[in-house]
């Protein structure tokens, strides 16, 4: 039986936010639930979205930026596709008054996570891939990133904090930096790594968290690269 308009009307507003009407707005309404709300939750939907993105994206790179090579036009798209992008752009579709979450997730501030804001924007793509097929998806990609200025110069901006401090190193013929696990923090199936960065020429020390241990390493390095940057 179909649900009432009401209970549609949310729905109505995304599909305006999204410039796409879905056929079965059934797949919109699972790509907003998470696990902990239903059995019948987004993570599939997240899986075939995360593809589908990175393919939209590289496509979008390949016709702005056709003049980089490879590995340039990949760590462009990792920064574009990664969980802080998402999150943002999850924001700026309201996608935390719609996601629908089990009590302990709400209680806990699941609404407001960059992981699940992130996880719901691909399975949302997931769905319109499904849907209407990959060139809605690809234009609602599209869409998402139009604000973006898609630019030569985001290729070393795209660099990631490792490479960028080991550049910096190799740069003033120093060694390059030892990483060194310090601690593990939480559960097992929710653990924070620390990270201690090194350069023991300069007899710096500094320490990075993250969800696993290459993104710790990545916080130490970022940290470790302010502060070289900041002595000039």
């Amino acid at each position: 039986m179909r649900a009432p308009d009401r209970a549609h009307a949310p729905l109505q507003v995304l599909q305006q936010r999204l410039h796409y009407r879905f056929r079965d707005i059934a797949l919109l309404q699972r790509a907003l639930t998470h696990r902990s709300f239903s059995a019948d939750h987004n993570e599939r939907l997240e899986f075939l979205g995360d593809s589908v993105l990175g393919l939209a994206v590289a496509h979008l790179l390949y016709d702005a930026l056709g003049e980089l090579p490879e590995g340039d036009l990949s760590r462009v798209r990792a920064q574009l596709v990664r969980q802080d992008s998402l999150h943002r752009l999850a924001l700026d579709l309201d996608l935390p008054a719609l996601m629908r979450l089990g009590e302990g997730e709400l209680r806990s501030g699941g609404q407001r996570r960059p992981s699940i804001l992130a996880d719901g924007l691909e399975a949302v793509i997931g769905a319109v891939y499904l849907d209407g097929g990959f060139s809605a998806a690809a234009a609602l990609v599209g869409r998402l990133f139009d604000a973006v200025e898609i630019t030569p110069a985001l290729s070393s901006a795209a660099k990631d904090a490792k490479t960028s401090l080991q550049e910096w190193l190799q740069g003033r013929k120093m060694h390059l930096p030892h990483y060194e696990v310090t601690d593990v923090l939480g559960a097992a199936h929710r653990q924070t790594f620390e990270v201690a960065c090194r350069v023991a020429e300069l007899g710096l020390q500094t320490l990075g968290q993250g969800a696993s241990r290459r993104a710790a390493e990545q916080a130490a390095a970022a940290i470790m690269l302010r502060e070289l940057q900041s002595r000039g």
